[in-house]
């Protein structure tokens, strides 16, 4: 419930994906996922995890690539088909 609230004041689920340099080898990339809600498009929740990591993260960032989803509506759900035990 508390995230429908959330999204009732415009807080979406954001995803990130973060490329970042490995600190003993910087010619190689890592990547990290990230995902919270967050208020487009100034993303102040995204913003303060990627000051965080620059504060207290060895590995430099190398790019971030953002997506948000859209507030949740009633088509989006879906009934299950069948529903069953396996044993």
């Amino acid at each position: 419930m508390a995230d429908l609230i959330r999204q009732m004041g415009d807080y979406r689920l954001t995803t990130a994906r973060i490329l970042y340099h490995l600190p003993d080898y910087e010619q190689l990339l890592q990547e990290y996922i990230w995902q919270e809600y967050d208020v487009a498009p100034k993303f102040p929740v995204l913003k303060n995890f990627l000051d965080f990591w620059t504060r207290e993260i060895e590995g430099k960032i190398h790019s971030v690539y953002v997506a948000r989803q859209s507030l949740i509506t009633p088509g989006d759900y879906r009934f299950a088909d069948w529903q069953g035990t396996l044993q």
